[in-house]
């Protein structure tokens, strides 16, 4: 509890310190709802009556039916709710916001005509173009990542799926599976009672307000099922553990082609294989990776030009005048704004793991403890590369989601009415931001 009232003192801190200052430090900050990227101003729309429904169904039935439900079925509807919390949040400002936040003259899909053209040749020219000042320099969020997640975009126009309504789905739904994934982790690595635990609180994830739509859902989806792999390719024998190993490999090698942050997964991957005491999948995965590494290099794209080339946009940009000395800490309140209280609270339990590391983790709850462990690494290094300030709600979805299923270990062992109330404040925080928060991409 100590943790999750810590959480509330942070962020609520964190909107109070901005406005102690004058108004040349709150314009450096470039986020008039500090610490959350967007503008305060009170709103409702078409998503905020399915997102009340919703809310109050899963507070008052999702833990019995986590329980009582065929476990398939329990995963395949927890990423449903998910996605139907996610659309009804995304929508409270309106379907049209919804339906265009990809599109803007910043985002990805403004340079899916262009790049569709000639993918040869924006993959081969794509670190050159990072850089801002240049007639053809790549728009912010484009520039911000590696070419998959353009060329993801690119791919969807093909096959006819083009524009910002289609876009937004996908990457809603694709953010949104990430609960199937980080389900079957946990039940792979710990149990399946502590995974039914987690399940509700997965379903009601604060973070889906930045998950409807957002590129970084896609990337968290993406990123949750690498992990997902990996775990099985740890607790199995022979050609299953070599294909899952090869499987989780690819996908992780992909994801970081999507986003240069996800190199940071490999922490959470690591934990996996601490978990689950069996480095052997390690070679499969890492070869299987590097076959992804080199088929984006022999198109013209190396992973290290593109990273120096973002570090420079970055500073090219606001990032050189926002401070760090605001940002270094508001980003955890930021954070803490996406994982909600129970995360909080899930996060009170890490040391408790850590000082009984030495017994074995696999097969037992306490598995469940040791992922938002590497969450927590995951998190603090990417918030101390300073390469991170701001928007982090949005951009840490790949690491909050996994913080967020913690919350299953609070009424692990207890009644429904504890995951009730923890499942009301989860909610509570959630449409509170989503009806006071015009969020921004």
């Amino acid at each position: 509890m100590a943790w999750a009232v810590g959480a509330v003192v942070l962020v609520v801190a964190a909107v109070i310190v901005p406005h102690l200052f004058d108004v040349g430090f709150r314009m450096r900050l470039v986020a008039e709802s500090a610490p959350l990227f967007g503008k305060f101003r009170l709103h409702a729309g078409p998503g905020t009556a399915p997102a009340l429904v919703i809310a109050a169904a899963v507070v008052l039935w999702g833990p019995a039916l986590a329980r009582r439900l065929p476990f398939g079925r329990l995963v395949a509807l927890s990423s449903a709710v998910l996605f139907a919390w996610a659309l009804s949040l995304g929508t409270v400002a309106g379907w049209q916001r919804f339906a265009t936040k990809l599109s803007g003259y910043d985002q990805y899909l403004h340079e899916v005509p262009g790049a569709r053209a000639d993918v040869g040749a924006a993959v081969r020219d794509f670190a050159r173009r990072i850089p801002d000042y240049q007639p053809d320099s790549w728009t912010v969020h484009v520039s911000g990542h590696p070419p998959g997640a353009l060329l993801t975009f690119v791919g969807l126009d093909r096959i006819g799926l083009g524009g910002g309504t289609w876009a937004a789905v996908f990457c809603t739904a694709v953010g949104a599976s990430a609960a199937a994934a980080v389900l079957l982790t946990v039940r792979t690595l710990g149990t399946e009672e502590i995974a039914r635990c987690s399940a509700p609180f997965l379903a009601l994830f604060p973070g889906a307000l930045w998950l409807a739509p957002s590129g970084d859902a896609y990337f968290a989806g993406t990123a949750a099922w690498g992990i997902a792999a990996l775990a099985v390719a740890a607790v199995s024998r022979g050609r299953r553990a070599v294909g899952f190993g090869v499987l989780a490999g690819l996908i992780l090698g992909w994801a970081i082609f999507l986003n240069y942050g996800l190199i940071l997964i490999g922490v959470l991957a690591v934990t996996v294989l601490l978990i689950a005491r069996n480095p052997r999948p390690l070679l499969s995965a890492v070869l299987a990776a590097l076959a992804v590494v080199g088929l984006f290099a022999l198109a013209g794209f190396w992973w290290l030009d593109g990273y120096h080339g973002v570090v420079l946009r970055y500073y090219q940009g606001i990032a050189s005048f926002r401070p760090f000395a605001y940002w270094g800490w508001a980003n955890c309140a930021a954070a803490a704004c996406a994982f909600g209280v129970a995360g909080a609270a899930a996060i009170g339990r890490v040391p408790g793991v850590l000082r009984s590391f030495r017994r074995p983790l696999l097969g037992t709850p306490a598995a469940l403890i040791g992922l938002v462990t590497g969450a927590v690494l995951m998190l603090v290094a990417a918030d101390l590369s300073a390469l991170s300030k701001a928007e982090v709600e949005r951009i840490w979805l790949p690491f909050t989601v996994w913080i967020a299923a913690g919350g299953g270990m609070l009424w692990y062992g207890r009644g429904i009415v504890t995951a009730r109330a923890w499942l009301a404040a989860q909610a509570a925080g959630a449409l509170l931001v989503a009806h006071t928060v015009l969020i921004y991409q």
